[in-house]
């Protein structure tokens, strides 16, 4: 069984950094991808980034250049987040894509003050 478990959340200033958690628990050889979303209020979950299998990554154009997502040994993943704006506030999701399926976690808060 697949459990995600997200940490790392909280309040920051603008223009601070924090660094989300990502802890994976379940088989780890049919991960094809992991990645974090956000979902503000009154507003639709979006992605924020992915890294695949292989390594690759990918970002949503409002975070480029100032997050980065990366993993470790393959399961855990963390996601870096510095210059952080107050339109960044959300609650941050982990997700995984394992053998087809896809798993979320419970998610985090974020919320930057202006």
């Amino acid at each position: 069984q697949v459990q995600l478990v997200e940490s790392g959340g909280g309040l920051v200033q603008a223009g601070g950094s924090l660094r989300l958690s990502c802890a994976y628990s379940g088989n780890i050889f049919g991960i094809n991808a992991m990645g974090w979303y956000r979902q503000a209020p009154g507003k639709q979950r979006e992605l924020v980034a992915f890294i695949m299998r292989g390594g690759s990554t990918n970002y949503a154009d409002s975070v480029k250049g100032r997050f980065t997502i990366s993993r470790d040994n393959a399961k855990n993943t963390y996601l870096q987040m510095n210059s952080l704006k107050p339109e960044d506030t959300a609650v941050y999701y982990c997700n995984a894509e394992v053998f087809g399926r896809t798993y979320w976690g419970q998610g985090t808060q974020v919320t930057v003050s202006s």
